[in-house]
């Protein structure tokens, strides 16, 4: 570890996170041409990001910054695993694949946290004991619309209001535990094959997390906010619908309950992987 990247990680703890991250927010919504061109054309040089997937290939051609870094794919540029499967939420790497403790406790690279503390309540700690969790990392050059892993219906939505620590490799290796504390966006399914979780987590620069229906989810204060929903086709999803997005490159957490028995712990960390790939294979019914 350099003196430079140690300097990073102290800049973090000093800098008004939220206020960055929102004065960021506003200059991608910038539609001035010479600006927002400059900033996409900056960021493609930055990133090494690739258009060919892309809906529009024309780094000129979206309205602001935001518009660009949130694009859409071309239909057909993602192959879905099938049923059989659970899918990768997004495009990304994993960071971290492993057991749930029977004491509740997701480990990643030598840091520890609870699932009480990454899902905001106890309310589930019990489910999902013995289960498997996937950590996703969305780096800036990486699609960034995150999608549904198999089939399920929306049942409860949580934002759990925190820091704003960046996600990348240097951060997450050295803040403990930086995934339960920064801001993020719960969100509970049911299947077919039983519950899971997925965590959208916020990072320094992520100037909002976005859900298909409620939109901007990171409201203002310190209390965590809480929404149940009822049964439904607006909260019914299919395997690959698109769920929602960050403003920036994050992190998405899928967790799973021993019950859905996939092996999820067995990816190895560093893996490239494709939204819609198949991450692992769920257990085959009796007929």
């Amino acid at each position: 570890m350099t003196m430079f990247e140690d300097v990073k990680i102290a800049l973090q703890y000093l800098l008004p996170g939220h206020l960055l991250s929102r004065t960021v927010g506003q200059l991608a919504l910038c539609e001035i041409p010479a600006v927002k061109n400059r900033l996409i054309h900056l960021a493609i040089q930055r990133f090494k990001i690739d258009l060919a997937d892309a809906e529009i290939s024309d780094p000129e051609g979206y309205p602001h910054f935001n518009a660009f870094f949130t694009r859409a794919l071309k239909a057909n540029a993602r192959t879905l695993a099938g049923a059989d499967w659970v899918t990768s939420p997004a495009d990304g790497c994993v960071y971290q694949a492993g057991h749930i403790t029977e004491d509740g406790t997701l480990r990643a690279k030598g840091h520890e946290f609870t699932v009480d503390s990454l899902l905001g309540h106890s309310d589930d700690t019990a489910t999902f004991i013995g289960g498997e969790f996937v950590t996703v990392y969305l780096s800036p050059q990486d699609y960034h619309r995150v999608h549904m892993p198999m089939d399920g219906e929306l049942k409860r939505m949580i934002h759990v209001p925190g820091r704003l620590f960046s996600v990348n490799t240097t951060t997450t290796d050295r803040i403990p535990g930086v995934f339960a504390r920064n801001e993020r966006v719960v969100l509970h399914f049911k299947t077919g094959h039983g519950p899971f979780v997925m965590v959208l987590v916020g990072a320094m620069l992520v100037a909002s997390i976005e859900t298909i229906w409620a939109g901007i989810v990171t409201p203002p204060g310190i209390s965590i906010s809480d929404w149940r929903y009822h049964s439904g086709s607006k909260h019914s999803f299919k395997q690959g619908d698109e769920i929602g997005r960050f403003r920036f490159g994050s992190t998405v957490i899928l967790m799973v309950p021993k019950q859905i028995g996939a092996a999820l712990s067995a990816l190895q960390p560093g893996r490239a992987v494709k939204m819609g790939e198949g991450l692992a294979a769920l257990p085959k019914t009796a007929p």
